[in-house]
């Protein structure tokens, strides 16, 4: 298998809800057959009904626990990104869970769910370099 992520799918509870969020922070979608598509740099984002995904994925929907093991994450290129993009998300209807702080590592870094509880980290980190196009390239950590 090579590494690679070719798509994220969200699963949701109300789709228009969710499109609505993340067209507000800015995201252009395209909804084909109750299914919305979103290009994020060289993977897509979907967002598609929970039960839906659910199935689709061999599971059976029950309620949600809270959180499901997995952080989505958007790098940014200044701390004050960080700052604008957490207050955008809130305005958008998302939840911020943990309010930027600067790391021990010297990243400086928050957080925020999506109105289904989706959690994504927004960070600021000088080690993990941002392209002009946004791709981000993971450093020699035997380097450090």
């Amino acid at each position: 298998m090579e590494q690679r992520i070719s798509l994220v799918t969200l699963g949701v509870a109300d789709l228009a809800r969710a499109r609505r969020f993340y067209e507000a922070l800015g995201w252009r979608g395209q909804e084909v057959e109750e299914t919305v598509f979103f290009q994020a740099g060289g993977l897509g984002l979907v967002l598609w009904g929970r039960d839906k995904l659910a199935r689709d994925s061999g599971f059976e929907e029950g309620p949600s626990t809270g959180f499901g093991g997995i952080t989505l994450a958007h790098n940014v290129r200044s701390r004050s990104e960080v700052d604008a993009l957490l207050s955008e998300a809130e305005r958008a209807g998302g939840r911020v869970t943990k309010t930027a702080v600067e790391s021990l590592h010297g990243f400086y870094s928050g957080a925020f769910a999506d109105p289904d509880g989706h959690p994504w980290e927004v960070a600021h980190n000088p080690g993990f370099p941002l392209a002009e196009d946004g791709s981000l390239t993971l450093p020699d950590f035997g380097a450090l």
